[in-house]
């Protein structure tokens, strides 16, 4: 499979997207949706390492598939309100590696994984 960068996925949804009459949905529905697939891979994520056992009647899911759904419904929400997401991904690594540079212990030389 190959390898694709943000901007290249979120050509890729806003392509597909494009071809049907309806679009993107509202910010709220976005939301919605983000909230919606959060609780699903929060779902399997409890049946995975919880002590909540997934039903017998319940198919199983990958938490490959949650995330990926996860990360779908960002770019689409990011598409509809043009938000480049490699420039918010810059954003936010600047501020983890200013403003909070120091908010964290470093690992050392010889620290164990």
């Amino acid at each position: 499979m190959q390898t694709k960068t943000i901007k290249e996925m979120q050509k890729e949804v806003d392509n597909h997207i494009s071809q049907y009459k309806e679009g993107y949905f509202s910010p709220l529905s976005m939301l919605a949706r983000l909230s919606e697939e959060t609780g699903e891979l929060a779902r399997e994520i409890n049946h995975y390492y919880g002590e909540k056992p997934k039903k017998e009647s319940e198919t199983e899911k990958s938490l490959e598939q949650e995330m990926g759904d996860i990360l779908f419904v960002l770019i689409c929400f990011a598409n509809s309100l043009h938000i480049d997401l490699e420039e918010a991904f810059d954003l936010v690594m600047d501020k983890f590696q200013t403003r909070d540079k120091n908010r964290w212990t470093k690992k050392t030389e010889g620290d164990v994984e």
